[in-house]
């Protein structure tokens, strides 16, 4: 709704036997809308009914519609005098609070009133906290004056909120008080009539939207490959590519299939289906004019040779199966479906349409890169080594393809993750934590371990085989980096603290330059080979995807397309601020938080930490899991902090994860909690909630062991038990060589054992939501039933709530929509004094 513009100065609450009235008397006006009766083909139409004027109102119209309206009083409706009209007449709701309502219409006779764009049924609503529409459509006679009430009754509570400059006048009822503490009297605003167009961030404006898939620049700089992927409501998502030019930004083709650009020649290629088989189709940008380059392909993942005359397929060989009835697990890992398949590679020459097997063997085997002059083939393989840390090893290998001769570059170590040929095809760029080469990258005090999720960078002369660790001394973790052919400079991308960074590496001296670039999170970036051309998208705290286009030879960047722009429009964000503090240990440790919307520095909020504390920080991402921008929406301050142990500050820093079980990152939220809330005025230190997921939300539980500072907690498939979840996760034990590094529980039973939750949920005081995916595989369900079960029979103030047929992330749109209101009515129950909404979802039943 654009333009539900309406005065709420005129409009004022009324208290009647604890319910709230309000009479509605302006409205924004769209039409007349002209509609006449039909042909009547017959008198009676399939229900056996006759044909009423009445019925006109079920003629569609748009209720956008109302978007073009004006301002008027409900006293002073237009009449249209030439016969039947359809009108519409609406208003907009706006609550922070989940609330139930009643609408009655009156002063028309045939109308029907809607809810963000669904039939309200027997004048009934049910408000969950957002910007609401509310739109009646009526059917006018000719020459009738209409006078429109529209009388809201709310029951529930309300507070004392802002007036009309901010979105609405608002007077307070009195409300009960809870076990945990009692109402604010001015506290936030939570129901209004809005008196401009914004509307609060919800979780729908999280689902909802366009946003970038990926990008792609050509070899020669001038195009530009965009995948899309647009999200509706109800979960459909459709995906669709463009290539345009990128000196005007013509859209020269557009299909719902992906393209990618040949390697070398500028031209872009896709895969169809044909009377022939799978054809191999390139297309010249410029013309349109399209070449078959191959018919009948193989089926299969394959990338083209820089030298474009053969492909290299990553095939699959499926594995021995078991029967169904009674079957034997051959190690931890067999119990994960496809484990017991195994790739392989083979190259296809695109001439001849012939196969030519590559490898062969019980290993996994997949390609790392080609070399520019497409003879040698750059291949990783891994291998199973469950009785010493790492259990996975890795190799690379060097293929000639012209004779299949191989050799050994790296021979089974279990810290590097990926590889790629330099341009001259003289040197590999690989990427390892800091201990592999027998730990040549390590830069961390005398007994820490590194993280082996804190990703370096290192150089390989394949001549003599000298490997150099080039970022050694660098604390941002690697994420993607690439070997530019342009400029014969390093790219990557990289953790720095809780920013997606872009760098430019000079491999020849070492020296690395952060590259100025306008969001907060580089998300992907693409090099031109033949120019100096780099193309990349990312977002930031408070906005989404945006793409620009930057010369590498002056490192300026221009933005081609702003998709945040039309997600973000006509809504209303507060602001995320940055704040960090020295702790008692002398670290600094570095955070943000997001204030509501109309934030009033003079009131108090409650607060909601989030944090993950295990190997990664809380990155800045827009639309993310926990979307702090909608959780402050409904009045909250919500403060982000990132721990010890996280990658993005350096190895001795995220080295801190590594055989604490918790310790250390547990001490910094807390003192970092009390000390914001010491800082800020606005902070309710009386009413703050934490929340984390997975590692996080083994942190949230592990907290209510350490401290009674929270008023709510919730643990999203969080571990209570370490042995538990160290044996029964698909990645229990791989994950604990990265948290537990050589410890293991018949080792480390103080580590394993006396920091679980489980252990310890005598000392849990706090309401603690458990939520979980009851086909989490990752972190079974199990790890919060056994914490349930231990606080029920404590006599603890707890829930679980498990969402059916989801793994370790909710997403199904229907369930993720409905674990997200969960999660927000625990904290309304707890930090806002208002169990309404977690009433509605989880009425009391008798037992």
């Amino acid at each position: 709704m654009k333009k539900i513009l309406l005065l709420a100065a005129l409009l004022s609450w009324a208290f009647s036997s604890g319910a709230q009235t309000r009479e509605i008397n302006s409205f924004i006006y769209a039409g007349p809308y002209p509609v006449s009766a039909p042909y009547i083909m017959d008198s009676l139409n399939v229900h056996f009914a006759s044909f009423t004027n009445e019925s006109l109102l079920d003629t569609y119209i748009s209720l956008d519609m109302i978007n073009e309206g004006k301002s008027v009083e409900g006293s002073s409706l237009p009449i249209y005098e030439d016969g039947y009209a359809l009108n519409l007449a609406g208003f907009t709701i706006e609550n922070t609070r989940y609330a139930t309502a009643s609408l009655k219409v009156e002063g028309v006779k045939n109308y029907k009133s809607f809810l963000d764009g669904k039939e309200i049924k027997g004048g009934k609503m049910v408000l969950e906290p957002a910007t609401h529409s509310v739109v009646i459509k009526y059917l006018s006679v000719p020459n009738e004056k209409y006078s429109l009430k529209v009388t809201l009754e709310t029951d529930g509570k309300t507070d004392s909120g802002t007036d009309s400059k901010t979105g609405g006048e608002i007077n307070s009822e009195t409300v009960s008080k809870t076990d945990r503490g009692t109402n604010n009297e001015d506290d936030c605003k939570s129901i209004a009539i809005r008196s401009d167009n914004n509307k609060l961030y919800t979780i729908y404006d999280v689902l909802h939207g366009t946003h970038f898939g990926r990008i792609e620049v050509s070899p020669d700089g001038k195009y530009l490959i965009t995948g899309y992927r647009t999200s509706l409501p109800g979960g459909e998502t459709i995906s669709r590519s463009t290539v345009r030019e990128i000196s005007s930004g013509k859209v020269l083709a557009e299909s719902p299939r992906g393209f990618q650009w040949m390697p070398s020649s500028n031209r872009y290629y896709f895969t169809r289906k044909s009377v022939n088989g799978t054809q191999l189709v390139s297309v010249d940008p410029s013309t349109g004019t399209e070449t078959v380059m191959a018919e009948n392909l193989p089926e299969g993942h394959f990338e083209i040779s820089p030298t474009e005359d053969f492909l290299i397929y990553t095939m699959m060989e499926e594995g021995p199966s078991e029967r169904s009835e009674i079957y034997q697990v051959l190690e931890p890992d067999d119990r994960q479906p496809g484990w017991r398949n195994r790739s392989y590679l083979a190259k296809y020459d695109l001439k001849k349409s012939f196969m030519q097997p590559l490898t062969f063997g019980h290993r996994n085997v997949w390609s790392a890169d080609i070399s520019s002059d497409g003879r040698y083939l750059l291949m990783m393989g891994s291998e199973s080594r469950l009785t010493k840390r790492p259990t996975t090893l890795f190799s690379i290998y060097l293929m000639d393809l012209s004779t299949l001769e191989t050799r050994t570059l790296v021979d089974k170590d279990g810290f590097i993750s990926g590889a790629a040929f330099s341009p001259d095809g003289r040197q590999i760029l690989i990427q390892g934590s800091p201990e592999s080469f027998d730990g040549i990258g390590k830069n961390v005090e005398e007994g820490q371990t590194p993280s082996m999720t804190d990703i370096q960078l290192y150089i390989m002369d394949i001549a003599g085989g000298k490997v150099t660790p080039v970022t050694k001394n660098f604390n941002p973790s690697i994420q993607r980096a690439q070997w530019n052919k342009s400029d014969g400079q390093i790219y990557f991308t990289a953790e720095n603290r809780d920013y997606y960074s872009l760098y430019r590496m000079n491999p020849a001296n070492g020296d690395i330059k952060q590259i100025d670039v306008p969001e907060d999170l580089v998300s992907s970036f693409s090099l031109a080979g033949k120019a100096p051309v780099l193309a990349f998208f990312g977002q930031g705290a408070s906005n989404s995807d945006r793409l620009y286009i930057m010369n590498t030879k002056k490192l300026k960047s221009s933005i081609m397309e702003d998709l945040s722009a039309v997600i973000l429009k006509d809504k209303v964000l507060g602001e995320c601020r940055e704040w960090n503090f020295v702790s008692s240990k002398g670290d600094t440790i570095y955070g943000r938080y997001y204030l509501p919307p109309y934030f009033d520095s003079s009131k108090k909020y409650p607060v909601i930490v989030n944090y993950y504390g295990g190997c990664s920080p809380v990155s800045r991402n827009f639309e993310s899991r926990y979307p702090h921008h909608a959780y402050a929406a409904l009045g909250y301050v919500v403060y982000v902090i990132e721990p010890s142990g996280s990658t993005g500050f350096g190895q001795k820093f995220s080295a801190r994860h590594v055989n604490t079980a918790g310790e250390g990152v547990a001490e910094d939220i807390i003192e970092g909690t009390r000390q914001f809330c010491s800082e800020h005025s606005f902070a309710d230190g009386t009413k703050i909630g934490c929340i984390g997921a997975s590692y996080g939300g083994f942190m949230t539980q592990f907290l209510q062991t350490k401290t009674d500072m929270f008023a709510a907690a919730v643990s999203h498939a969080g571990i209570s038990d370490h042995t538990s979840y160290w044996g029964v996760g698909y990645w229990g034990y791989s994950y604990s060589e990265v948290s537990m590094a050589n410890s293991y529980p018949w080792s480390d039973p103080d580590l394993y054992i006396k920091q679980s939750p489980l252990f310890n949920a005598d000392k849990i005081h706090t309401p603690l939501l458990l939520i979980h995916g009851d086909s989490d595989v990752n972190v079974p369900t199990g790890e919060s039933i056994q914490l349930f079960t231990a606080l029920k029979l404590l006599g603890r103030e707890t829930a679980l709530v498990e969402v059916s047929k989801q793994d370790h992330h909710i997403l199904d749109y229907d369930k993720r929509i409905l674990w997200h209101n969960t999660i927000m009515a625990w904290f309304a129950k707890w930090l806002q004094d208002d169990p309404q909404w977690w009433n509605a979802m989880y009425p009391q039943k008798s037992l």
